[in-house]
């Protein structure tokens, strides 16, 4: 198995399930906490570039929700969703699971099974 970098934030309830699964599974990874190593410019574009900025930006979020309506309204392409989410890394959505090429979005059980099992 290739390396698995997990990118989330530890107190995360997503992340921490996805950190439980794969420990449940002995599956071996690291993690990048996004609040205290930051996240760079070029791994959210290589992201968005996999992934899809719409997809990467956690609309669903608390703060998402606390962000004035007037900076939500210019989040319509990549280039300010990806600016927004460097100033507020807990916009992007939790965890980012690489491994490899691949990339999973979030915590789905399933896809964990069938990425790593």
């Amino acid at each position: 198995m290739k390396n698995i970098t997990v990118y989330g934030l530890p107190n995360c309830d997503s992340t921490k399930s996805a950190l439980k699964w794969l420990e449940k599974n002995a599956i071996k990874y690291s993690l990048h906490n996004y609040k205290t190593a930051g996240l760079s410019k070029e791994k959210l574009m290589e992201w968005c570039s996999k992934a899809g900025w719409q997809t990467l930006l956690n609309k669903r979020s608390t703060t998402w929700r606390n962000t004035a309506p007037e900076v939500q309204q210019t989040i319509t392409a990549e280039a300010p969703a990806v600016q927004l989410m460097l100033q507020q890394t807990s916009l992007v959505k939790r965890p980012v699971i690489e491994t490899g090429n691949s990339l999973l979005l979030g915590f789905d059980e399933k896809l964990l099974e069938k990425k790593f099992l």
